[in-house]
């Protein structure tokens, strides 16, 4: 009924740029535009950190770590939402969750994620 598949991860040297998608499927993303779409990561011995969300309303926040490095942007008509990271640094290595929330109806799922590596 609900499923959101992230892809676009992998191994990137530092300096470098990478697209991550979430794509959304099921029926409770039939309206996929009044949800508010998150990226999370978690990296080896950390919390699970917010990286950037946007809401229905098309307005964006990131972690401060990311900011002016990451892009966030949305797709209702595709049900995927992006995330657009450059001038990755070896911090930025972990696994990268989506998020879709709804609190209006209780709603709220994850991804399975995707491992973003930054190394050289």
């Amino acid at each position: 009924q609900a499923q959101l598949v992230e892809s676009g991860g992998g191994l990137v040297q530092p300096g470098g740029s990478l697209r991550l998608s979430c794509a959304a499927s099921g029926s409770m993303f039939s309206i996929f535009s009044i949800y508010t779409m998150g990226w999370y990561r978690q990296a080896p011995g950390k919390q699970r950190e917010l990286v950037a969300a946007i809401t229905s309303g098309g307005f964006t926040n990131y972690a401060d770590s990311v900011k002016d490095r990451f892009t966030i942007s949305r797709d209702n008509a595709k049900n995927t939402v992006y995330l657009q990271m450059n001038s990755l640094k070896p911090d930025d290595t972990a696994a990268y969750y989506c998020n879709a929330d709804q609190k209006v109806f209780g709603r709220n799922y994850w991804g399975q994620g995707t491992q973003v590596t930054v190394s050289s």
